[in-house]
């Protein structure tokens, strides 16, 4: 059952995450840089400490008694994570958005599920998986055979991109549903996306070095509330501190950018909606925010461990594929390429059976 409901929340997370840019399309009149500024306001500053208000009593004692050293980790983690998401944008404009979502995710995906454990083979904590353990028992083989077959989905995905870029020969769609003028620099792309998708997989080395907080929290709900399991939302004080990090890095982007492309005039801009365009920043900001929120509900029945993470990516590329093709962002294609990006999708659904079967047999 705790499986179960596991899969089920990360499939809550990964539909927040990958239908959280739909809102930005219906922003009118604003650049890149000032609706991911306004949504962040939302999705750093407002709904975290909000959310771990609601679900925490005493939250912020947790963190003020915190050592300073496991809140900088934190933060650190948090900040590095913040630049693989901003670097994104370059990785896409010099390989593409295909190829380079496919390096990026592929790496945040091996990277954040395979390098705690490998961690923690070397310095054991209690109740931390460690990578000897998983590939010496059935269930952890099952996880880890699910994130190579998760891999090959990805592969096939962003071959099915590539075919779609070069088909319709115009300028691609982000992730952030932002349009990408593509200036194929392979060897520069290459080094981006790698960089980028290193830095991003640093969101759950952020929620490692953050676990003593939740771990508290935990331990409290769990003596008001004995004998109901763990707590399903440990994690939202720990969240609280990784956004801070990822905060700063993104308030010093877009600011940069505000000032670079002269966008800061985007607020003073008459017969533009501004109350609309901030209704939406809000909507797409909360939601970016829920897909940890639902990330935490399943890692609380699942572990932080590398099934947790694997089953949070796949569910976020699996939903982004099939937003894009519910928007008709495929229409046009061959009917090669439809079949391509079909398959990319199925193998990702198999791979996240694998994983939910793996994590049944623990």
């Amino acid at each position: 059952m705790n499986a179960l409901l596991g899969v089920l929340f990360h499939f809550l997370g990964g539909f927040s995450s990958g239908s959280f840019y739909l809102p930005y399309k219906k922003v009118k009149g604003w650049s890149w840089e000032t609706y991911w500024l306004i949504g962040g306001v939302f999705s750093w500053i407002i709904v975290p400490p909000l959310a771990a208000f609601l679900t925490i009593p005493g939250f912020w004692e947790i963190i003020q008694n915190e050592s300073s050293s496991i809140l900088g980790l934190t933060f650190l983690f948090g900040a590095l994570w913040g630049i693989g998401g901003f670097t994104y944008g370059l990785g896409v404009r010099y390989l593409g958005v295909a190829l380079g979502s496919s390096i990026i995710l592929g790496l945040c995906m091996v990277f954040g599920s395979l390098v705690p454990s490998v961690y923690y083979e070397f310095s054991p904590q209690s109740g931390k998986d460690n990578i000897g353990l998983m590939m010496s028992s059935s269930w952890g083989q099952s996880v880890l055979l699910g994130l190579f077959v998760c891999v090959i989905g990805i592969v096939i995905s962003g071959k099915a991109g590539m075919m779609k870029e070069k088909e319709l020969s115009t300028n691609s769609i982000d992730p952030h549903g932002t349009e990408v003028k593509t200036e194929y620099k392979f060897g520069l792309g290459l080094i981006v996306s790698i960089i980028s998708g290193v830095l991003s997989a640093c969101f759950n080395f952020g929620l490692e070095a953050g676990k003593p907080m939740a771990n508290i929290a935990n331990e409290a709900w769990k003596l008001a509330n004995p004998d109901q399991g763990e707590f399903l939302f440990q994690n939202n004080v720990t969240y609280v501190v990784v956004l801070w990090g990822g905060m700063a890095v993104n308030l010093i982007g877009c600011l940069y950018l505000a000032f670079k492309n002269k966008s800061y005039t985007d607020y003073t801009k008459r017969n533009v909606p501004v109350v609309k365009n901030i209704i939406f920043c809000a909507l797409a900001g909360t939601m970016w925010y829920l897909q940890f929120f639902f990330y935490g509900m399943g890692e609380s029945k699942m572990g932080n461990g590398a099934s947790s993470w694997i089953l949070h990516m796949a569910f976020i590329i699996l939903i982004a594929n099939l937003w894009g093709v519910v928007i008709k962002e495929w229409k046009g294609v061959s009917k090669k390429t439809v079949a391509t990006i079909s398959a990319g999708m199925v193998v990702l659904l198999i791979s996240i059976l694998i994983v939910g079967y793996g994590n049944s047999l623990r």
